[in-house]
């Protein structure tokens, strides 16, 4: 009979192996390792993120009854043990590194169709035992850390990760991130910071962001809106002069103000350093935030990142990094096989068929029947 693979080696058909290989070479992560191997500890991790595994336990028990399919995966069954001491002492670069790659791998191809990036900057919290107080206490009964993402909303993916303890600021995260120059940003109120918005807008970046309401702007000029629109206002002016009693503003160039009133009444201050788009694109612009939002939405809910298996620095690292490839490696093979439209509908397919030997593209259709051969039957009719 002819061997069929699992649907779990389908899904890592679309990792980056030299990459990963070249990413455990470099951080030394595989040196005087004798059982576990780092391929072995990812690939345990994201059977974990697939499966909904949610203890050490269950991934052991899980790798231990498909033993024999672990083979062609390349890798061999697990002890919690040694998964565990894996994860609190390899280097969590390795894991963040890969998805880096694999982000911009992935942005190549489909940047050549796109005009202008957009890039949507925010925050989610996620909140760790009291395992975890010695690294990420927050107050004194919860502890946490933060995962600071850029997302590409027209890729529908992520495209840059760090973690930090809850008690980081946002802009504290901010100022360490990548800038793509001439690119778009918008974020919310956690980022405000005169100085930070404008080595944006020297890099040649459009920003679009929210106003303070006791952020007064020095208006030079009242931009009629279109008769039909549903905006409040459009002026153009300057930021305050000082930051603060001490300090001198650095964003010295024009900014607009657009006044939006949201659906539930409440009235909004969206602030750019666009002076020639429509007022209606850029208040569409800002709306778009709600993108990352729904991400962070569909990844606590789907993949593992409110129940942790390690509570260390370093564990917790892994095991985000380890999750938003799991979201690419979803994106990836959803959009490869095109059987469903909705990513939730094809991840909630790779988990019920994970260990199962069926193709990818396969998974709707019901299981192949094994036939007999007529001529078989004629012999075995003739037999009785």
């Amino acid at each position: 009979m002819r061997h069929q693979n699992s649907v779990l080696h389908g899904v890592l058909k679309y990792v980056p192996w030299s990459v990963f290989d070249d990413l455990v070479d470099e951080h030394g992560a595989d040196v005087g390792v004798r059982t576990l191997t780092t391929k072995t500890q990812f690939v345990a991790l994201l059977y974990a993120q697939l499966a909904g595994a949610v203890s050490l336990r269950e991934i052991e028990t899980a790798m231990q009854s498909h033993s024999s399919k672990l083979y062609h995966l390349g890798v061999g069954p697990v002890a919690r043990a040694t998964l565990s001491d894996a994860n609190q002492i390899r280097s969590s670069a390795v894991f963040s590194g890969l998805f880096a790659r694999m982000t911009r791998l992935l942005s190549r191809g489909f940047r050549r169709s796109t005009a202008e990036a957009v890039r949507l900057i925010d925050s989610t919290g996620v909140r760790l035992s009291g395992v975890a107080t010695n690294w990420a206490r927050y107050s004194k009964t919860v502890c946490g850390a933060k995962a600071h993402i850029i997302y590409d909303p027209d890729a529908d993916r992520p495209v840059y990760l760090a973690i930090t303890t809850a008690k980081t600021n946002d802009i504290t995260a901010a100022k360490a991130m990548p800038i793509e120059a001439g690119a778009t940003y918008v974020f919310d109120l956690g980022y405000y910071d005169f100085g930070w918005w404008a080595e944006l807008d020297a890099k040649g970046c459009r920003i679009v962001t929210r106003l303070k309401t006791n952020t007064t702007l020095d208006i030079v000029e009242d931009r009629p809106l279109p008769q039909a629109s549903t905006l409040l206002y459009d002026k153009v002016g300057h930021l305050p002069a000082r930051m603060s009693y001490s300090r001198k503003n650095p964003f010295e160039d024009p900014v607009r103000e657009i006044g939006v009133v949201l659906d539930t009444g409440k009235t909004i201050r969206i602030l750019t350093n666009d002076l020639d788009a429509s007022a209606q694109e850029i208040a569409d612009l800002y709306k778009r935030r709600w993108a990352i939002e729904l991400f962070f939405r569909w990844v606590k809910q789907n993949l593992r990142i409110k129940h942790f298996i390690g509570h260390s620095e370093n564990a917790v690292r892994i095991q985000v990094a380890v999750a938003l490839i799991a979201y690419l490696l979803i994106r990836l093979a959803k959009d490869a096989v095109q059987i469903v439209s909705s990513a939730l509908a094809f991840a909630r397919l790779l988990r019920v068929n994970l260990m199962h030997a069926r193709p990818l593209d396969q998974l709707l259709k019901p299981p192949p029947r094994t036939q007999t051969d007529p001529r078989q039957l004629q012999l075995d009719w003739g037999a009785a």
